[in-house]
């Protein structure tokens, strides 16, 4: 068993199981999504990029690629939330959650596309 490919492997679908559980639950509702959660997406989402750097391949172009989508999108939706909450200094309401949660659902799907692209891969060299 090679051990960077398990990191590897974990460091994907954790950044993805994370991102979904910030995005799931009702789009307005400010009590669903978690800031720590959105935090911890963003981090883990950076250490999969770290990882997916010294892959030298197609599949690890597209990887990265996925890596770098996904960690523009959470860190839009930080952004957005630390601008309404610490700049213009509001409180949180369901049109500003709803536009964090939407940001983040374009990160999911960067995060599934890396997820299959790993499982499509594991798959190819089992052969």
């Amino acid at each position: 068993m090679n051990i960077e490919k398990v990191v590897f492997g974990f460091f994907v679908i954790l950044a993805c199981t994370l991102n979904f559980g910030f995005f799931v639950g009702e789009l307005e509702s400010i009590t669903s999504h978690s800031s720590t959660e959105l935090f911890a997406a963003l981090v883990i989402n950076l250490v999969a990029i770290i990882l997916k750097l010294g892959d030298r391949t197609q599949i690890g172009a597209l990887h990265l690629a996925t890596s770098f989508a996904a960690t523009l999108q959470l860190l839009l939706s930080a952004l957005i939330w630390g601008w309404h909450i610490y700049i213009a200094q509001l409180p949180m309401d369901g049109d500003t959650m709803s536009t964090i949660v939407s940001v983040s659902g374009g990160a999911l799907i960067a995060n599934l596309v890396s997820v299959i692209l790993l499982i499509g891969e594991t798959l190819r060299h089992t052969r």
